[in-house]
């Protein structure tokens, strides 16, 4: 059985308009008037006048489609997102197999400073596994290996591929936890 074709009837409208790095607009947040839901849901309201009266409805999204908001933000930071809003914030990366005990270590240190990170434990070349960090945009990859282990520290290398001086892990959480909170 079919159903009927319906209209909805949507009054006047605002809505913005995104462009993306390609030039394309997506649309963004919305307000609009609704003149057939309430009709359809029979939305009344008691008038001063003592009678009902229909009530004009209004929709607006603050985003838009959340899929469309997402698309553009990760296009518009070219899938590296800032430290704060990046799902994973710090990969640690053990340089061979004796060092992943102290790479778990430094990443429950993390997590219990509510810091996004995970161990990659594969058995690849600790050059591939840097290199897969920097593909998935991980803002900071921490390499241990045994000086690290024997002292305590982090070697800090940024996604944008620079090195940062090799310090206590301490210190570390002191930077990384500032530049979350001011959104750096």
């Amino acid at each position: 059985m079919s159903t009927p074709a319906r209209a909805y009837f949507y009054g006047p409208k605002i809505d913005t308009k995104i462009e993306d790095a390609l030039g394309r607009d997506w649309q963004g947040p919305t307000v609009q008037v609704d003149f057939n839901n309430p009709e359809r849901f029979d939305v009344n309201y008691i008038g001063e006048d003592g009678r009902e009266h229909m009530v004009a409805m209004v929709h607006r999204t603050v985003l838009g489609s959340m899929e469309r908001f997402l698309a553009s933000l990760l296009e518009h930071y070219g899938g590296a997102l800032p430290l704060w809003l990046s799902p994973v914030q710090v990969k640690i990366i053990p340089v061979a197999d004796r060092h992943i005990d102290y790479a778990y270590k430094v990443a429950t240190e993390l997590k219990n400073r509510t810091i996004r990170a995970e161990v990659d434990d594969h058995s690849e070349r600790m050059n591939l596994k840097i290199r897969q960090a920097q593909l998935e945009k991980i803002p900071y990859m921490l390499i241990v290996g045994d000086k690290e282990v024997n002292d305590n520290t982090v070697s800090i290398r940024c996604r944008s591929g620079e090195q940062m001086p090799v310090q206590p892990l301490d210190d570390f959480l002191k930077t990384i936890r500032a530049d979350i909170a001011n959104k750096v």
